[in-house]
């Protein structure tokens, strides 16, 4: 993991100060890459002013997105149906803050608080508020268990959502760092050339946005010097 860290930081620093500027402009309340968990919340107000329904199987109103990445949606539903002919499913897009804390409480009711937030985001601190988080099914498995993880569906989509934009958030091996346990259904759209790179260093969301932020202050110590 240091290595893929080190490279992706002098990769980072190697940009000129507008290129840097313009990916750390991604990172606020809006931009692809602001970073959403229980360290970084959303207030209740906020709802993304362009959120659409995708055109793709199951989508309706509780599966809208910000418009860019309901068209990535469009465009990975569609690749999935002609390479392999798999029927991949929306399920669950934007939820706003009230919607997040019913079902948080209702997870907290049924198996405790403490275990509710390794499986369940408090509201604000989701990333389905974002308007850039789709849960995922496919025929044979639309209850959002680590089930789809195990069809042909759910391997293709974890292996080739970054063609499109999208990560899979939360792998099995990172419970630790992203706070939640695997959920195979969940993917969230970063764009095109976050995703290949986050995808191809293997690292969580969380690692990619600290070296983001690394980079930016060593740059901007530099510019004082």
């Amino acid at each position: 993991m240091v290595p893929k860290l080190l490279s992706l930081l002098l990769m980072l620093l190697s940009l000129t100060q507008a290129g840097l500027n313009a990916y750390v402009d991604e990172m606020s309340l809006g931009g692809n890459l602001f970073l959403v968990n229980r360290e970084f919340s959303i207030s209740a107000s906020y709802v993304p002013n362009d959120l659409t329904v995708p055109k793709v199987q199951g989508g309706g109103e509780n599966t809208r997105m910000r418009a860019e990445a309901a068209e990535a949606l469009e465009n990975m539903f569609l690749a999935a149906q002609e390479e392999q002919g798999f029927t991949l499913i929306a399920v669950s897009g934007y939820r706003s803050y009230g919607q997040q804390a019913s079902i948080h409480e209702r997870k907290a009711a049924s198996v405790g608080k403490k275990a509710a937030l390794r499986v369940s985001a408090p509201p604000g601190c989701n990333e389905h508020q974002l308007g850039l988080a789709m849960d995922l099914g496919c025929k044979n498995s639309t209850a959002l268990t680590s089930r789809f993880g195990d069809t042909p569906e759910g391997a293709w989509t974890a292996e080739n959502c970054w063609r499109f934009g999208f990560i899979l958030r939360y792998k099995a091996e990172w419970e630790e760092i992203t706070g939640y346990m695997y959920e195979p259904w969940h993917f969230r759209y970063v764009g095109l050339e976050h995703a290949k790179r986050i995808h191809d260093l293997d690292i969580p969301f969380e690692y990619y946005i600290a070296q983001l932020r690394q980079a930016q202050a060593a740059q901007g110590n530099a510019g004082e010097q």
